[in-house]
């Protein structure tokens, strides 16, 4: 009955509210940048429409994946079975191989169609969609759950790369760590405009006495309206720089149906003789990223299985969590373009390690909450730093197709962190925490690896 459900205008009013707040907040902040930080031609109003995306669609990262429904359904949808871990590990690998397979395509071909925004557009309308299906997921009703949540992951991800893709139109290569930074910063704070407005919605159902099933699809409903509008000004103001590439088979021309597979191993075959630090950077970035992955996609199952948090509680968690994140990467960004970004990235991956034995240790909410806080400005931190590195080695012109492989490494991340902390999971019978001591070794490989990055060398191969 509608009685019985939150009220559909006021979350709709507060969320517009909200959305064309921060849209001033974020105009004031994007006018903090010097023009020295922006190529020639760039306007700080395209920087901010730019950062809007991030602010965009970070609610269904925050929301969906990590917060609300991947708890609902490992304990509604999939009862609280051994096997649903695994499960919805399982559902968002599906949905990573299929980006690792088409997205250096997509990316090569937006490249040479300067179609970067209308794919950036195609993919935000498929996310959506594909959330929205989740509203009708309830319990026992598995299969629809890991399609919706298996499509949906899909176009987000096509949407997160394509989006990098514009960082080093937009940014000087000196300004690349603050500009990513203050896009994560500012995305973050989109995470928490949907997490602030769902926790009210959560908060006012339970008071009706509702339970899970009931107020799900309202917070689903609201993170979706986030998204749409949030991510307008990214398609009315972010600029096409590219310059189509004549059809046909002559050199310097694009191919109408290049070959998908074909295209991924030429891709990676050319980073061992021509790219050499950027393959060294894209397997750094595969290792941590897997950790990245497990902390993203599990933090509310671990809080919840593991320390016994209520719904409410992983929520306020989370929140506190984004505000860290925020703040690391938008002041590390800067402090990254003062002492480099390969010495940026190693004290950030030092954090994580520290955050994996604190959490391992907590037996105390307190103590927990401290290894919340560090995942926070860890995870900030980390994305931003690794997206400016990409960029600072990604050549001229093909920008869109490398930031495909770095999508790449990070959708295979995202297949091997979960799917082995599911697994652990799944053969001890719920051991959460021996797998997320575990996961602390994707961490300690990053940094091993990060040591054989050379970023001045990879800055001479690019030319």
């Amino acid at each position: 009955m509608s009685s019985s459900r939150p009220p559909e205008g006021q979350a709709a009013g507060a969320s517009a509210a909200a959305a064309a707040k921060s849209a001033a907040d974020a105009d004031k902040a994007a006018s903090a940048l010097a023009p020295s930080s922006l190529n020639p031609g760039v306007a700080r109003r395209e920087v901010w429409a730019w950062a809007m995306y991030d602010f965009a669609n970070s609610g269904y990262t925050t929301v969906i994946l990590t917060t609300v429904f991947s708890a609902y359904f490992v304990g509604v949808v999939g009862q609280g079975e051994h096997w649903a871990t695994l499960a919805w590990t399982g559902a968002l690998s599906v949905s990573y191989l299929a980006i690792m397979l088409t997205m250096p395509t997509l990316g090569a071909r937006a490249d040479a169609r300067a179609a970067k925004r209308r794919l950036l557009f195609a993919s935000t309308v498929g996310c959506i969609l594909a959330t929205l299906t989740l509203t009708q997921a309830g319990r026992g009703d598995v299969w629809l759950a890991l399609i919706g949540i298996a499509l949906s992951n899909y176009f987000y991800c096509i949407g997160e790369s394509v989006v990098a893709a514009f960082l080093p139109e937009l940014a000087r290569p000196r300004a690349l760590g603050r500009v990513s930074g203050w896009g994560w910063s500012f995305g973050y704070c989109g995470g928490l405009l949907s997490l602030g407005l769902s926790l009210v919605v959560v908060t006012l159902a339970q008071g009706r006495g509702l339970g899970a099933e009931q107020f799900v699809p309202w917070v689903i409903l609201v993170t979706c309206a986030v998204f749409a509008l949030s991510a307008l000004p990214s398609f009315l103001f972010l600029r096409e720089r590219a310059v189509p590439l004549p059809a046909g088979n002559g050199p310097g021309a694009r191919r109408a149906t290049p070959d998908m597979l074909g295209q991924l191993a030429r891709a990676w075959r050319e980073t061992r003789t021509h790219f050499v630090q950027f393959r060294r950077l894209l397997m750094c970035v595969a290792c941590y990223q897997a950790g990245v992955a497990v902390v993203i996609t599990l933090a509310a199952v671990y809080a919840q299985q593991a320390m016994g948090f209520r719904t409410e509680q992983t929520m306020l968690l989370v929140f506190v969590v984004n505000i860290a994140a925020a703040a690391g990467a938008f002041l590390f960004g800067y402090m990254q373009d003062r002492i480099g970004h390969k010495r940026a990235l190693t004290l950030t991956l030092c954090g994580w390690i520290t955050m994996v034995l604190v959490a391992y240790f907590a037996v105390t909410v307190p103590v927990f909450w401290v290894a919340a806080f560090l995942a926070g400005l860890c995870m900030g931190t980390s994305q931003s730093a690794g997206r400016a590195m990409v960029g600072s080695l990604a050549p001229a012109g093909r920008q869109a197709e490398f930031f495909a492989l770095w999508t790449f490494s990070v959708q295979l991340a995202a297949v091997i962190g979960p799917l082995t902390y599911g697994l652990i999971t799944w053969l001890t019978h719920g051991n959460h925490r021996l797998a997320i001591l575990i996961t602390g070794l994707f961490f300690v490989g990053g940094l091993v690896l990060l040591r054989r990055v050379d970023l001045a060398q990879g800055m001479r191969e690019r030319l």
